[in-house]
């Protein structure tokens, strides 16, 4: 399969991604836990569709050595014992925030209490800025069709 046109390789592309990359680079830098952070691009990544994200994110998560079971059960994670409360919070607040339209209130208050619980202020502002970030590149990647599974770690640092 090839991606329906060369977004990467397109100099008003790399304007754009500039600039997502950059927030990316704060959230990054943030004191969101760095395994908070792949889970939450996993999963976003997953009910989007998103190959491409999720074999990057799952490849970045096995070399920052996340475990294969905690991977194999992102999507499950509600029934999962491996992830902690906060874990649970933010993939709560992931699978809210990306299915935004399904849901005639939005993100409810009890995922977002939740959320609050867990993480401070900073936190919650880089888990609300990661949620969106990553829903972004997820319809890039989407809509342009871009191929999965060639992502090799730290390739694009």
């Amino acid at each position: 399969m090839d991606a329906r046109l060369n977004y990467f390789g397109n100099p008003l592309a790399g304007k754009i991604i500039k600039h997502i990359n950059s927030a990316g680079a704060a959230i990054g830098g943030s004191s969101l836990p760095a395994a908070t952070q792949e889970l939450v691009k996993i999963r976003a990544s997953q009910i989007n569709g998103c190959g491409f994200c999720t074999d990057m994110h799952t490849k970045d998560a096995t070399h920052a050595g996340e475990t294969q079971q905690r991977l194999n059960l992102i999507a499950a994670w509600r029934e999962a014992t491996c992830f902690t409360e906060a874990e649970r919070a933010a993939l709560e607040l992931t699978e809210q925030g990306t299915r935004i339209a399904d849901a005639a209130g939005g993100v409810g208050d009890e995922a977002w209490a939740e959320a609050a619980k867990h993480f401070d202020e900073e936190q919650l502002i880089a888990l609300v800025g990661l949620i969106a970030l990553i829903n972004t590149y997820n319809r890039v990647n989407v809509i342009i069709r871009q191929p999965a599974g060639d992502y090799v770690p730290g390739q694009f640092a």
